[in-house]
């Protein structure tokens, strides 16, 4: 199954849901992949610390995305380049996925790392229609893992839109204010229109009302909205918690740093649900 956890509003906790829910399907016995796309690389530093980190003392981790995505590219141009001649076009294939994902520290659970550089790609990518590349190198993985989750951008751009061209279902993380009330529409509508011109499989699993606060009444206000317009919102909501902060410094899951905690069951009882979808 291969999820994509999407919204175009930033800090709504797409890294913290993909890892988190990708860490309790390892943890599970599956074979489980994180591909980052957000250049911000939250997923990458979540699962693999200070080697994902970049910095003035600390190069990018290669190979990552870009890599995939710039060999993609060199492939191209080398094929128009050398016309029919079979040997130099071998030459020039690109390596696909198999040759950027990383083992974490963690059983069962990879990740393909992201890069700040990436978006310098997205324009060449685009002018070049390579659009179905990243679905095209899933495809070939297939069978090699049960779980793929791909971490997005907060935005509608090359890279979101290959990732919902590649996945069979859209998970949305949702915070209970004005903006992401606002923003869902638009963001429905694209995920819509992408299903109807390049994916018709896709499916919007569900969305995810994160940071939620149980006790204040517009959170219970909003969610109550949702529903009843017949939005696909999730049973399970996760609770804003500090302990959400400590995973990210200490780079563990919640699932590895506390399993008992509120958070963390929280966690697998979203996964319980849309195990069940």
């Amino acid at each position: 199954m291969r999820r994509v956890v999407f919204n175009q509003k930033g800090g709504v906790g797409k890294s913290s849901i993909t890892v988190n829910l990708a860490a309790i399907s390892a943890a599970r016995g599956k074979r489980t992949l994180v591909i980052d796309l957000d250049s911000q690389s939250n997923s990458s530093q979540y699962l693999l610390g200070e080697k994902a980190t970049y910095s003035q003392n600390n190069p990018v981790l290669e190979p990552n995305i870009e890599t995939f995505f710039d060999e993609v590219l060199n492939a191209s141009q080398g094929k128009g380049l050398i016309g029919s001649a079979l040997g130099s076009i071998l030459k020039n294939k690109e390596r696909g996925l198999d040759a950027v994902i990383h083992s974490t520290p963690f059983d069962n659970l990879f990740v393909i790392p992201s890069s700040p550089n990436l978006g310098a790609l997205e324009h060449p990518l685009q002018s070049k229609h390579k659009i179905f590349k990243l679905r095209d190198a899933l495809n070939e993985l297939a069978g090699q893992y049960d779980e793929i989750f791909i971490d997005t951008p907060p935005a509608f751009n090359f890279f979101t839109l290959s990732a919902l061209i590649a996945a069979d279902k859209v998970i949305i993380p949702f915070d209970c204010d004005v903006f992401s009330r606002r923003a869902l529409q638009t963001l429905l509508e694209n995920v819509v229109e992408t299903r109807s011109d390049h994916n018709p499989a896709l499916e919007v699993e569900g969305i995810v009302v994160n940071q939620f606060q149980s006790q204040a009444k517009l959170p219970q206000q909003v969610v109550k909205e949702l529903k009843d317009e017949g939005l696909p919102v999730f049973d399970t909501m996760l609770p804003t918690s500090v302990v959400m902060k400590e995973s990210h410094q200490k780079n563990q899951p919640l699932i590895h740093l506390n399993a008992d905690h509120k958070l963390t069951q929280a966690y697998v009882n979203l996964f319980d649900e849309i195990s069940k979808t």
